[in-house]
């Protein structure tokens, strides 16, 4: 572990950037592949199938929009003091006001660092960053309000952090989708720009499991494709917004179940746990998720288990 370094609380309210990402088709598609679409050859192949590389054709997973604001490039220019090997992600609130329709395009986004609050010596620092994601043409597509976990930067001194409460319903999920995560899925997710090496080097992780994990972003997007295939298939625009906790790691290889409750028109409640969970009790993955879609000329769609 680094030495620790005293943390820039001047560095708040600061906006940096705009970081840059030129993406084609290419990458949209590889950044699904590292969400888990394809997995069988057959499923989610609308976010994976061009048709034509000189006219491609695809369905973007929103999820994208998420990854941006933790690229390594990002991470590693905003720093506060931190310890990066400590540096966990600990959930997200996105708005998707535009879709994703080009096929190729120049994105630029915007963070400023909103805040750094203490959890207390052993229990890390949060910091909370708030991202803009532009279209070349300069349209809003993205507003994402992400945190981090510093889990070796706490016991400074500093405010605690807001109090952050989502309801969630007390009876039987209304879906439940259940999928394995490949043991090679974080090698092809990382391909978008998430570097650190605690999912892929095998030495790197000094606390918890001794072995890399999956990206939290990535493991979301599976949710997200479970939620699209189940209340409003084949089109993922209609999504405007998502946000989660990240509240324990997954392994590669690991068996996962999401769960979702619609609790209104158009809003979804979610987690992610492992799908022994009844027999384990151990803690979900993702918890507290709310997703919100646009009704609009939907058909009522029955809740379904599979």
């Amino acid at each position: 572990m680094a030495t620790k370094t005293a943390i820039k609380t001047e560095m708040v309210g600061q906006t940096f950037g705009p970081f840059i990402r030129d993406y084609t088709f290419r990458d949209l598609e590889i950044f699904a592949l590292g969400c888990g679409a394809g997995l069988d050859g057959k499923d989610g192949l609308e976010y994976l199938n061009e048709r034509d590389p000189h006219n491609p054709q695809l369905k973007v997973l929103p999820m994208y929009g998420a990854m941006l604001i933790v690229d390594s490039d990002v991470t590693r220019t905003i720093d506060y003091g931190y310890t990066y090997e400590g540096s966990l992600h600990w959930g997200y609130d996105i708005r998707f006001h535009k879709p994703i329709t080009k096929m190729a395009d120049r994105l630029s986004t915007t963070v400023t660092l909103a805040g750094l609050y203490d959890r207390g010596e052993g229990r890390g620092l949060l910091a909370q960053h708030i991202g803009e994601t532009r279209g070349s043409d300069g349209e809003l597509l993205f507003t994402n309000e992400s945190w981090d976990c510093l889990i070796y930067d706490g016991g400074w001194g500093g405010p605690e952090a807001p109090k952050d409460v989502v309801d969630m319903p007390d009876r039987a999920p209304d879906t439940t989708v259940v999928e394995r995560i490949p043991e090679n899925q974080s090698l092809i997710y990382r391909l978008s720009g998430d570097w650190h090496p605690m999912h892929i080097d095998w030495d790197a992780a000094e606390d918890g499991p001794k072995r890399p994990i999956a990206h939290a972003i990535s493991y979301a997007g599976v949710v997200m494709r479970h939620a699209i295939s189940s209340y409003f298939p084949g089109e993922p625009e209609r999504i405007t917004r998502f946000k989660t906790r990240i509240t324990s790691p997954v392994l590669p290889g690991a068996t996962l179940r999401t769960e979702l409750w619609q609790v209104a028109d158009g809003e979804l409640r979610f987690r992610l746990v492992d799908d022994n969970i009844d027999s384990t009790g151990s803690k979900p993955h993702l918890n507290w998720g709310i997703i919100e879609f646009d009704t609009t000329g939907l058909n009522n769609t029955q809740t379904t288990t599979r």
